[in-house]
């Protein structure tokens, strides 16, 4: 699988999880998915922030509850951006909310924390020397960012304003995020991927996938949210070590178009799904989002 070196602005690009115990996390993580950590926080600061590795190539972190935040654990998506400043001054423009004003980390690059109008929060990373994840779309590293969002046309406008994001259909309630151009992108590290995914079968339009988009039910009692989702080879022996490993599945091991999957709790409560690639799901009907390969 080819690596990354940089991503296309409007494209996930970093996920990390804040955990009260970040060193149970990594246990659990490195447990899981075979994670190697390095912990590159300032010596001088209590806080943790373990950089997950696979091979050598960031995948993602294990970071402490920042200071004054609720103690609950959670994983978030990073949106590469050109500029924070700027980036954050559009979602203003568009109805959202700036949580956390954009500020350096350091020589790793400028970050904002912001929500959509429904809620929903993500980051903006603005890249330095950090460049975002170099592993993805293989087992332990990231397949897939979902939206899930009541308001589906507010959303488009959102996310459209923001990134020049467009909508996918695949036949059933949830969707995929385009952005055009994606996949020519992709080529330039990946050759061949727009064919190979023409060939898989997929619809016109595919390779320029960035997210999921997922549709929410209900009296609003869940809120609107960004969820992670983790390549796996084999969903139902994930969902099994997870357990042993003191996690909580939330949802079993369930066939989907394309997909395997099971949605996973970690043993301090941050939610993520387990995604095995199936081609002969193809055809199932169903939901095409939490547990979408990409």
């Amino acid at each position: 699988m080819a690596e990354r070196s940089g991503y296309l602005a409007g494209v996930p690009c970093w996920v990390d999880t804040n955990q009260p115990d970040p060193e149970a996390a990594a246990t659990f993580y490195g447990g899981l998915f075979g994670w190697e950590f390095a912990d590159v926080a300032p010596a001088d600061s209590s806080d943790r922030y373990l950089v997950a590795r696979l091979r050598g190539g960031d995948v993602g972190a294990v970071a402490s509850v920042p200071a004054g935040a609720p103690p609950a654990a959670r994983w978030n998506t990073y949106l590469w951006v050109e500029g924070a400043d700027a980036a954050a001054a559009r979602v203003q423009e568009l109805g959202g909310k700036v949580l956390i004003e954009p500020f350096d980390v350091g020589s790793a690059g400028r970050m904002a924390v912001c929500t959509d109008p429904e809620g929903a929060a993500f980051c903006l990373w603005e890249a330095k020397e950090h460049r975002g994840a170099r592993i993805v779309n293989e087992h332990g590293a990231v397949v897939f960012n979902t939206l899930h969002s009541r308001d589906l046309e507010g959303a488009q406008a959102f996310y459209g304003g923001l990134f020049g994001w467009e909508t996918l259909g695949l036949g059933g309630p949830g969707g995929m995020w385009t952005l055009p151009g994606y996949g020519e992108f992709l080529e330039g590290d990946d050759p061949g991927l727009r064919r190979r995914v023409a060939e898989s079968g997929a619809p016109d339009g595919f390779a320029d996938v960035v997210a999921a988009l997922e549709p929410l039910a209900g009296d609003g009692a869940t809120p609107a949210r960004w969820s992670v989702t983790f390549a796996v080879d084999d969903a139902d022996a994930i969902a099994t070590r997870a357990a042993e490993l003191g996690g909580e599945v939330k949802v079993p091991p369930t066939d989907a178009p394309w997909v395997r999957f099971a949605v996973i709790a970690d043993p301090q409560g941050a939610t993520f799904t387990a995604s095995q690639f199936v081609p002969e799901n193809q055809g199932l009907e169903g939901s095409q989002t939490a547990a979408s390969s990409g």
